[in-house]
């Protein structure tokens, strides 16, 4: 036998073993369930501050609205600006949770993110939010 006969079969048979090796090992599941993911917020108003799609501010005191999967436990939505807990509405829609309160009138930074929390399936943990530009 040549050597490049020799290297042939050994080529064959690591790529054979390999092979098997790969099948014989369990495989993971293509679209794992993860719980939380299904909690979704969603229709965001004011629309999210963006320099290039949304350059918009909005004043202290405005109004705000979002929908929330109905996978979210109700009784465990909150909304909190710069650490503050918000005052929510809560209104149970065919597509989810429609959620609506009113940003604090006392806010002096130029950004503020709106903190959503929620728990989920399973009592998981799901967090969210947008940003918004206040006027100065």
């Amino acid at each position: 036998m040549n050597v490049q006969k020799i290297l042939w079969l050994v080529v064959a048979i690591v790529a054979y073993g390999s092979g098997n090796a790969v099948w014989a090992q369990p495989r993971p599941p293509i679209n794992p369930v993860d719980p939380c993911i299904k909690v979704i917020v969603s229709a965001y108003n004011p629309p999210p501050f963006s320099r290039e799609t949304n350059n918009v501010e909005v004043a202290p005191g405005t109004n705000f609205s979002f929908l929330i999967s109905k996978e979210a436990k109700i009784d465990t939505i909150t909304v909190s600006v710069k650490g503050e807990h918000v005052p929510t509405t809560i209104a149970l829609q065919q597509n989810g949770t429609l959620v609506k309160g009113k940003l604090p009138a006392k806010i002096t930074s130029k950004y503020i993110r709106v903190e959503i929390a929620a728990k989920g399936p399973n009592g998981c943990d799901r967090v969210d939010g947008w940003l918004l530009k206040i006027k100065q």
